[in-house]
């Protein structure tokens, strides 16, 4: 066999698939036809992906194998053998890209080390959905998956966050989402700006915009579904002044009473901050339903 690039010719492909996040329709013509053609399918459940399958109106005449979180390490040693024999393995997970919160990335990891060929057929995503619907930053962003589960553990991940200015995009379980939000507010502030998106793409799709504290406040309730939260980066001017306390300021000081116009200058003026920069922040901020 030779090499070409790191990659060993004679050897098959791994297939990254994309899974729809909600709507079957979101699939792409090249996943019909990959999932019919490929001569193993890892899937992180099977049951779920033949519903696929069947919804698409596909027909898998490969081997069909499970591939989740707690099989992954030693499944796939074997599906690189399969790719060494010079198979076509696709891997493909309950929703989104593999490797990304999802089984993927071990397996990934091996074939580059083998020189498999490794591509992806790209699909839906929560974390770009959200991060579109929020109405937040998009420009820059951070992925940080689902926060520790242990409160101590998560308090320490979100502390260190807390300078983060980058837009911010997680995933948690729904049973977990008010103490989340409650810890997000602690490391924060309440009144950093939010999302939290469930059941995207789907029929009972949300999307409830707000401040932290406020978003904590209204999961109390419960929450149900897929869950995918964003949350704004840290601001902060030239000078290092906490643009996020400063437009709280403002919120009080109009909750009181004052006119906002009057508060922003006020603020901006204590503050010595461009009173312009403080405006348009608090204007962009107020209009996030």
């Amino acid at each position: 066999m030779g090499c070409h690039n790191g990659q060993v010719t004679g050897y098959g492909r791994l297939v990254l698939a994309g899974a729809p996040i909600g709507q079957a329709g979101d699939v792409s013509p090249r996943l019909r036809e990959v999932l019919g053609s490929a001569d193993v399918v890892a899937a992180e459940d099977t049951r779920r992906l033949r519903r696929l399958a069947g919804e698409l109106g596909v027909e898998i005449t490969g081997r069909v194998v499970s591939y989740y979180d707690q099989n992954e390490a030693g499944r796939a040693q074997e599906l690189i053998e399969a790719l060494k024999d010079g198979r076509t393995v696709v891997v493909i997970t309950d929703a989104g890209m593999p490797g990304v919160s999802d089984p993927g990335y071990r397996l990934t990891r091996l074939a580059v080390e083998e020189g498999v060929t490794v591509t992806a057929l790209p699909g839906p995503s929560a974390v770009t959905t959200a991060l579109a619907v929020s109405g937040l930053a998009s420009d820059r962003f951070c992925f940080e998956g689902f926060p520790p589960r242990k409160p101590g553990d998560r308090a320490r991940r979100l502390a260190a966050l807390a300078g983060e200015e980058r837009t911010m995009v997680f995933f948690e379980a729904p049973h977990r989402l008010e103490s989340s939000l409650a810890a997000m507010a602690a490391a924060f502030g309440p009144d950093r700006p939010a999302a939290v998106c469930r059941e995207l793409t789907k029929t009972y799709e949300e999307v409830r915009r707000g401040g932290l504290g406020e978003l904590a406040e209204w999961a109390a309730a419960g929450v149900k579904g897929e869950i995918t939260i964003v949350v704004a980066g840290h601001v902060a001017d030239a000078a290092g002044q906490d643009m996020d306390a400063l437009v709280a300021e403002v919120d009080r000081r109009v909750a009181e009473g004052a006119q906002r116009k009057l508060a922003i200058a006020d603020v901006a003026r204590q503050a010595g901050v461009p009173k312009r920069e403080l405006y348009d922040l608090v204007h962009r901020r107020s209009a996030t339903p």
